[in-house]
């Protein structure tokens, strides 16, 4: 399939993971991996030398996505900042697994204690990816508006993670009087619908779909 809403996604994963061909730990560490390959691939001077990046997880799935991606680039050597928009009791089974492999690495910081972005970053938005249904919160939206002025004004770059925030994935729609920019989206397996909604691709920026094994 070409596109995918976000319930066809999960389907497909889901029949995955019952038929025993891959598991829920493991789709998630192709998908951060595969988001970190497309980084090197867009940037490739990424690769050369030790790099900072501020990785913002959410409260599902997508912030497991997240915590892999803050490991392996923690992994190459980068220096990594990880804030967790939610409770760390509440992630997921397999978004608790990453999490509590990163906090082995690293502490994990409270979205609510304010990223710090500054020139020569590598900002991931991993907070909700397809799951997105509500608006963001004002302190989302003042975030993401600090996000766009400093990745537009300097050499920082934003990569989202499957879907920017505060974009609905099935509709494109904008949720909410702000959204996160990215230059680069990483989704999986298949486009979402937001992908070619015109607006929604102002967000988006260059989109690149990851085989993940599905």
């Amino acid at each position: 399939m070409s596109v995918l809403k976000a319930d066809e996604m999960r389907a497909i994963e889901r029949d995955a993971m019952a038929s025993g061909r891959v598991t829920g730990l493991e789709l998630m560490e192709r998908a951060g991996a595969s988001v970190v390959e497309a980084v090197f691939e867009e940037w490739p001077e990424l690769e050369d030398g030790p790099k900072k990046a501020v990785v913002i997880c959410g409260p599902g799935n997508n912030g497991g996505d997240g915590f892999v991606i803050a490991r392996l680039l923690k992994d190459q050597g980068w220096a990594v900042e990880v804030h967790l928009f939610g409770k760390p009791r509440k992630l997921p089974p397999d978004a608790r697994a990453n999490y509590d492999r990163w906090t082995r690495l690293g502490p994990v910081r409270a979205f609510e204690d304010g990223p710090v972005l500054s020139e020569g970053l590598l900002v991931v938005d991993a907070m909700f990816g397809i799951g997105q249904t509500r608006p963001l919160t004002t302190e989302m939206e003042e975030f993401a508006a600090h996000a766009m002025t400093i990745t537009g004004l300097t050499d920082s770059r934003m990569v989202a993670v499957d879907v920017p925030t505060g974009i609905n994935s099935d509709t494109g729609e904008a949720l909410g009087g702000f959204q996160f920019f990215s230059e680069l989206t990483v989704t999986f397996h298949a486009k979402k619908p937001c992908h070619e909604n015109e607006d929604a691709l102002k967000r988006c920026g260059k989109v690149v779909v990851k085989d993940i094994g599905l």
